[in-house]
């Protein structure tokens, strides 16, 4: 017994000097040593968990690439690329996507949708199972039930107008998107906007899981965990709410005899026509994946473009000039509820929701991919096979190299500018390639549809003008904390 306790220390020193070695080695001699960045970045995935945690990776992602250039070194295996050629070489080529993406097999690994499978060719082949019902001309079926939902919010401004208090736009735009998800998907609306409140504390649960989703994928033991069948069974975490929420809404979708020819609709012909290439837990997967992620990304998107605007009321004045003349002169814009059709010929105010998008996007987080075999070459350095190469879509919506001396600013001109169709590929607030964001429709239609309304119909302005709203830049960035005061338009021309 004595001789076996005296080898305790030995080991203890060995599995030190083991670590030491590991990370002397990812620090120095590592294939990656000589890419800039954060010093714990460089043998560690902490230092990039803890500025999640913080909700400040994004800012931080931004400055980095300003002190250092194209490459930033974000982990001991990962390294940020801004470099005009990155979209095209990492996004838009065939590349396996890094491991952390099975984190969104939810609620856990017997659920895969499209954008949690790594290996690009199966991820075509799901979503080619699904796709039907994302394409426009499907989700214009929906718009009417899309315009009843948004009357909903209209009526809630009236009455904040009414009684001339502070509304927060924050919650109400989440309560308006996740409705519309429930009417795109099953036909019918969850029911936030009826009720004018967080419903079963559902959306603060999904700031839980945004968070957990951030950096659950980079745990690799842990999430094999927390993500398995018994956790499920026991819902005990964040997603297991979520999940819940859309097997009880498939359920009544099921049972509505009068419900549209909606996105599930579209899935389950799909099932039934091809049993042989999709499982009914694929159509489970990807509508728990449209709950969690379709809401979040609309409301910060149309919280971008309301906060920017009032900081900017020249640009909210040419915007309302811009609908009223089409209202004037072509007869458009003239509904409660601003059609799609008629707000998409409105450039000046398709120009302000692309830079709001832009300037505060709704994804923080780096899309990563692998350096395939023989490795990938960007610009003057080639990163070996098996390095992890992520475009985060702020650094590159920040790059002055891109976007000009004014890439921090919000300037929606640019997008009336000759340079505008050049611009085009570097504009990424939806992904791009292989796995861009297939509700990207629905998600271009909502923000279209009630930003003209607004503009058109109401005069907005912050509780305190000079107050910053607030956010964490987890999996989504939802800003939160700026309440407005609405007021009904006072000079609302009759045409």
């Amino acid at each position: 017994m004595d001789a076996l306790l005296l080898t305790w220390p030995a080991i203890a020193v060995q599995l030190l000097v083991a670590v030491l070695t590991l990370l002397a080695w990812r620090r120095y001699l590592s294939p990656l040593a000589n890419v800039p960045g954060p010093f714990a970045a460089s043998f560690s995935r902490w230092w990039h968990i803890r500025h999640i945690l913080i909700g400040d990776q994004n800012l931080q992602l931004v400055k980095l690439h300003e002190k250092h250039g194209h490459f930033v070194r974000i982990a001991h295996n990962e390294v940020s690329v801004s470099h005009p050629d990155g979209i095209k070489q990492i996004l838009l080529q065939p590349l396996w996507k890094a491991k952390w993406y099975e984190l969104l097999q939810l609620p856990d690994y017997r659920y895969k949708p499209p954008m949690a499978t790594l290996d690009p060719k199966k991820k075509v082949e799901r979503s080619r199972n699904l796709a039907s019902g994302y394409t426009l001309s499907n989700v214009i079926k929906s718009e009417d039930a899309i315009s009843r939902t948004i009357e909903m919010l209209l009526d809630w401004m009236n009455e904040y107008a009414e009684k001339s208090e502070p509304m927060h736009l924050d919650k109400f735009f989440t309560y308006t998107a996740f409705d519309i998800v429930g009417e795109v998907v099953f036909s019918k609306k969850f029911g936030f906007l009826q009720e004018g409140e967080d419903i079963g504390n559902s959306i603060a649960n999904s700031l839980a899981l945004n968070a957990y989703a951030a950096v659950g994928g980079f745990l690799q033991p842990w999430n094999l965990i927390v993500a398995n069948p018994l956790v499920t069974w026991l819902r005990i975490m964040p997603m297991g709410h979520l999940f819940d929420t859309t097997m009880k809404a498939i359920g009544e979708r099921v049972r509505n005899q009068d419900a549209r020819f909606d996105l599930l609709a579209h899935w389950f012909k799909m099932l039934a026509q091809h049993p042989e290439r999709m499982k009914l837990r694929d159509i489970h997967a990807q509508a728990t994946t449209s709950v969690g992620a379709g809401a979040d990304t609309v409301s910060c998107g149309l919280q971008s473009f309301i906060y920017h605007m009032l900081h900017h009321p020249t640009a909210w004045d040419r915007v309302r000039a811009e609908i009223d003349a089409a209202r004037r002169d072509r007869g458009l814009c003239s509904d409660r509820v601003v059609a799609f059709e008629h707000a998409q010929q409105l450039p000046y105010l398709q120009a302000c929701i692309k830079e709001a998008l832009r300037i505060f996007g709704p994804v923080p987080m780096g899309l990563p991919r692998v350096a395939p075999k023989g490795g990938l070459t960007i610009g003057d350095y080639t990163f070996p096979a098996g390095t992890i190469l992520s475009i985060n879509p702020w650094a590159v919506h920040h790059s002055k190299e891109i976007w000009g001396p004014d890439a921090s600013e919000f300037n929606p001109d640019r997008w009336l500018s000759d340079s505008a169709a050049a611009l085009d590929k570097y504009w990424i607030p939806f992904g791009a390639g292989y796995n861009s964001c297939p509700g990207q429709n629905i998600a271009k239609m909502e923000l279209s549809k009630i930003l003209a309304t607004l503009v058109r119909d109401y005069d907005i302005r912050q509780v305190n003008k000079d107050q910053q709203w607030k956010y964490k830049a987890y999996f989504t960035v939802v800003p939160h904390s700026w309440p407005c005061y609405i007021e009904k338009r006072k000079d609302q021309a009759s045409f």
